[in-house]
């Protein structure tokens, strides 16, 4: 359960130092401003993760509507917006809905996406000028979830809108409000991001590895307590567990798992896209992808000893 202020490289980095082995990665960034769920790899699981399919996700997001930003987020300089308090719920509502569905997204100009080689964040930060395609996602829900209210600390002209948001991979919830912004004339911006899913995790079964803050003080980093060693170690689950929430499942005979551990390929059975290959008790062998008439090794998890 990732905390504001830090990366998601931030995560893999204490998650390192808790479990004490450098093979920790991790599955869909957040941004430093973003809480939530953040899905790590360990040891030989860190393999698996560029295949999971984690194509659905689930955001509670907060609006505000009246000032958009550099970066479409909080952590943007803010940049022009118009009076949004005479804005009717209706009317924000018909603009979320019109925002669903299967749709063509610019992403945020500070955004991870890389051009020729250097991310697009590192070139508008340089000063350069940034023009991304759009990319096509599906949002399956982006709805209001309280009465839109202002915020007498910021000032007046804005209004903060809090809303929950299902989508597909690859989906930027910030270009989301920034568009919702633009499309009612007012500007917007995020200033609250939480992912709540990916897929069929939960970030109620999550962990927090900063349970006493990012650091200590002066600014050192805080000592990693036996504590919560020993609970994130009680967190982790093995692959063999999860294998099937996130892929399709291949039943192998014993001659097949044989045959996957050496790296041999396999019948093909007609499937599409990549999946797990698995014993007749659930353990994981590798992953496989048919192509040129055969089923072909991935990755395999538990290669033959020798």
């Amino acid at each position: 359960d990732k905390p504001a202020g830090v990366t998601s490289h931030d995560v893999v980095g204490r998650a390192r130092a808790v479990l004490g082995t450098r093979r920790v990665g991790h599955a869909g960034t957040l941004d430093p401003m973003a809480t939530g769920l953040l899905v790590l790899g360990v040891g030989r699981a860190t393999k698996l993760l560029g295949y999971l399919a984690l194509a659905d996700k689930t955001y509670t997001a907060t609006l505000r509507f009246g000032q958009a930003s550099t970066t479409d987020d909080a952590d943007g300089e803010l940049t022009d917006g118009a009076d949004a308090t005479a804005l009717s719920t209706a009317a924000i509502e018909t603009t979320l809905a019109g925002l669903t569905g299967a749709i063509e997204q610019v992403p945020s100009t500070y955004s991870a996406i890389k051009i020729n080689g250097a991310r697009a964040h590192a070139r508008a930060r340089a000063g350069e000028e940034v023009s991304l395609a759009p990319r096509p996602v599906t949002v399956t829900r982006f709805e209001r979830t309280a009465v839109p209210r202002p915020d007498p600390a910021v000032g007046p002209g804005v209004l903060d809108v809090d809303a929950i948001v299902d989508c597909s991979t690859g989906t930027y919830v910030r270009a989301l409000a920034r568009d919702a912004g633009r499309a009612l004339g007012v500007g917007a911006h995020l200033t609250a991001l939480r992912r709540t899913r990916i897929g069929p995790f939960a970030v109620a079964d999550a962990i927090d590895l900063f349970p006493d803050g990012v650091t200590g003080p002066g600014g050192r980093r805080r000592a990693i307590a036996p504590e919560l060693r020993a609970a994130t170690a009680r967190a982790l689950r093995g692959v063999d567990d999860v294998i099937s929430e996130v892929f399709d499942l291949r039943h192998l005979t014993d001659r097949e798992a044989t045959d996957l551990a050496h790296g041999r390929p396999l019948a093909a059975q007609g499937r599409t896209g990549v999946h797990a290959a698995v014993t007749s008790d659930g353990r994981l062998i590798g992953l496989v992808e048919e192509r040129d008439g055969a089923s072909r090794p991935v990755f395999v998890y538990r290669p033959a000893a020798g």
